[in-house]
């Protein structure tokens, strides 16, 4: 598993680096494909990506990245952002059985949609509430890590 990150995540996130990128706008990148991969929206992610990446002239492959790793927290959070969105709005919880919703979704696209709308709209706001200070805290946590990569790469190799 270890090898599977060094190859999937250090490796992309050195080659970055080497090819120029600051560790400033690699942090806040990899940071903004975190927290969007965690939309509560399923199959509205990486268009999410694409969108903040050239509004914001956000390096893609590490928006990307982010997104990715993040993919499996995606599903269970999503229960949580809508529970929040329903608190703050005082609105009934709707019941949440992801296969069955699934299987309705499978059945009646259009149904579904109109049925649960506002469901996902409640999970937007719980995800919006949530996702700046999420967002600051991993840009902050992700900038020393690297600036010591970046700095390493950028170090003479002694003989």
């Amino acid at each position: 598993m270890i090898n599977g990150l060094k190859l999937r995540v250090r490796a992309p996130i050195l080659s970055l680096l080497g090819q120029g990128l600051s560790p400033e706008t690699l942090a806040l990148s990899f940071a903004v494909g975190l927290v969007l991969g965690l939309f509560p929206i399923i199959g509205a992610t990486t268009v999410l990506c694409v969108l903040a990446g050239y509004a914001f002239r956000l390096n893609h492959v590490a928006l990307q990245l982010g997104n990715h790793l993040v993919y499996p927290l995606q599903l269970p959070l999503i229960l949580a952002f809508v529970r929040l969105g329903e608190g703050l709005l005082r609105a009934p919880h709707v019941t949440f059985d992801p296969l069955a919703l699934v299987r309705h979704f499978q059945r009646d696209a259009v149904g579904f949609l109109r049925e649960f709308s506002l469901t996902g709209l409640h999970g937007i706001l719980g995800w919006a509430l949530v996702a700046p200070p999420v967002l600051l805290v991993l840009y902050l946590a992700l900038r020393p890590p690297l600036r010591r990569l970046d700095g390493a790469l950028r170090a003479p190799r002694g003989s």
